[in-house]
């Protein structure tokens, strides 16, 4: 799994990356979760996430967010991880000029920053939402949402509450022109500890049936 080196807007950030297969690969950027509590581009439910969308055949980046790993800069409360997220988006599509689609996925913190990006570049076409902290972020941006995807939250989450997901899946599923598929993990916590399988299935299941294969 290569390793690359890019500029972000503080210094370098440091990712790794899977060309795609085939000719005009689809494209996917993968967002961790809240460096302030360790999290990187490694963590167990990013590189599940990564490797979905290697299988598919996609062109297929994860990078840290500043200050983390390799990348240079110091946490900055999301507005400038949103900006570590579009310069990494713009070195993805710089190696895939004539990507066919292009998504997007986060893991909680990086689920918020991954829709914040959704609304800022209408070429990304699909998004997949793991744990997105609706009880601890405001996700009133997404007035409307530009593009259909998927949510994923466990059911035994302590950190993000399951109501505050559900209200905000209640009020994306009224938007016409979209479809939110919103999938539980039954017994998962905000880590996903021993329910890595679980939430792989339903990644995989929805992906299967967006793409078809």
């Amino acid at each position: 799994m290569p390793e690359v080196i890019f500029s972000g807007p503080e210094g370098r950030l440091e990712g790794r990356y899977e060309a795609g297969k085939g000719d005009n690969p689809p494209i996917a950027l993968v967002l961790h979760s809240d460096p302030q509590f360790g999290s990187n581009m490694n963590h167990k439910v990013c590189y599940y996430l990564y490797h979905s969308f290697k299988r598919r055949g996609f062109s297929v980046l994860r990078f840290n967010f500043r200050g983390v790993g390799r990348s240079q800069g110091t946490f900055d409360d999301g507005i400038g991880e949103l900006s570590d997220a579009a310069a990494a988006l713009d070195w993805l599509q710089s190696h895939n000029r004539d990507a066919s689609s292009c998504w997007v996925a986060g893991y909680s913190f990086g689920a918020w920053i991954s829709m914040q990006l959704l609304m800022r570049r209408p070429e990304i076409q699909g998004f997949l939402s793991v744990s997105p902290p609706a009880n601890l972020y405001d996700f009133s941006f997404l007035a409307p949402c530009p593009s259909s995807g998927q949510i994923i939250q466990g059911t035994a989450d302590t950190v993000v509450s399951e109501p505050a997901v559900q209200k905000l899946v209640d009020k994306l599923k009224t938007q016409k022109g979209i479809t939110i598929q919103y999938d539980k993990v039954e017994g998962a916590d905000h880590l996903y500890v021993d329910n890595h399988g679980p939430l792989v299935q339903v990644v995989d299941k929805y992906l299967t049936a967006r793409l078809g294969y």
